[in-house]
């Protein structure tokens, strides 16, 4: 029951697009939980914009193919779903290809996002030459935070990114003729500039991160947990022999919906604990439907 309601939410929450092949989190390179562990997580709480220069005194992960400096940031997990616009800036003719992984509360990789993921983008009136992409993230329910690792890989730095020549770009920009001139290489290099733009929303972004409901299987063993632990979430109640009334389960019901739309989340696992533990046999079914919409 617990595996089939896992799945159910899992596939409800998560949106088919081109790019769903690149948030499979088993295409990252694996990092040791020991290194996670020596990490400086930032703490982002949304709104915020956070611009990072990672230079010389930067953190740096040099394992397998991860190369150069690495930015690593935690997010609250129970704001809703979030929104971040990850920019990486254009400094002379030099860019710091970003690469994204995203871990759950136990720091197990949950997503992931190679610098495919963050394309080209030309100069604008008031932007510049950059990298750039958005992930839509849905924290599952019962977490407190999760993890957001931003790094560069020897591959990514063997390969360069082409722009457009700064002329072409007015041109085009004012509906001049574009002149026939050469595009300008950036080289990828192990150091650069980035900003994050996050944001949170009560709707269900694109990537479910964690579990939403306690697997039946084991845990991994010796899990890599930064910050808080993890917070077991209450498992269902024993059902009673005798059904719940109609009208307490519509209040019931009715208590649930409210509870996830103010993003009350815990108030509404301990209702449909409590809604269980009386005999409902509706109380489930209206929290995940209250929880996709």
């Amino acid at each position: 029951m617990k595996k089939t309601l896992l799945s159910l939410c899992l596939s409800l929450s998560l949106i088919a697009g081109a790019q769903a092949a690149q948030q499979d989190a088993s295409a990252a390179p694996k990092i040791s939980a020991q290194t996670l562990r020596s990490l400086a997580w930032k703490p982002l709480v949304p709104p915020v914009t956070q611009d990072v220069t990672l230079g010389s005194t930067a953190t740096k992960i040099n394992q397998g193919e991860i190369q150069g400096a690495a930015a690593a940031f935690s997010l609250p997990a129970d704001r809703g779903s979030l929104e971040i616009v990850l920019t990486s800036l254009v400094t002379g003719k030099t860019v710091y290809a970003p690469n994204v992984l995203v871990l759950d509360e136990q720091m197990r990789p949950a997503a992931f996002y190679p610098a495919s993921y963050f394309p080209y983008q030309k100069p604008g009136l008031v932007s510049s030459d950059r990298l750039e992409g958005t992930l839509k993230l849905t924290p599952a329910l019962g977490q407190k935070q999760i993890y957001l690792l931003v790094y560069t890989t020897q591959q990514n730095l063997q390969s360069t990114t082409q722009m457009v020549n700064p002329a072409k770009a007015y041109a085009a920009g004012v509906g001049n003729a574009v002149p026939d001139i050469p595009d300008p290489i950036a080289t990828h290099t192990p150091t650069g500039k980035i900003s994050l733009k996050v944001t949170a929303e009560q709707k269900a972004g694109n990537v479910m991160i964690g579990q939403l409901f306690p697997s039946s299987e084991p845990a991994p063993a010796a899990p890599a947990v930064i910050g808080h632990s993890a917070r077991a979430e209450p498992a269902p109640a024993a059902k009673p022999a005798e059904p719940m009334l109609a009208e307490s389960d519509r209040y019931f019901n009715e208590a649930i919906k409210k509870a996830v739309k103010a993003g009350d989340v815990d108030k509404a696992l301990k209702l449909l604990n409590e809604a269980e533990r009386l005999g409902s046999t509706t109380a489930r079914q209206t929290f995940i439907d209250s929880v996709k919409h």
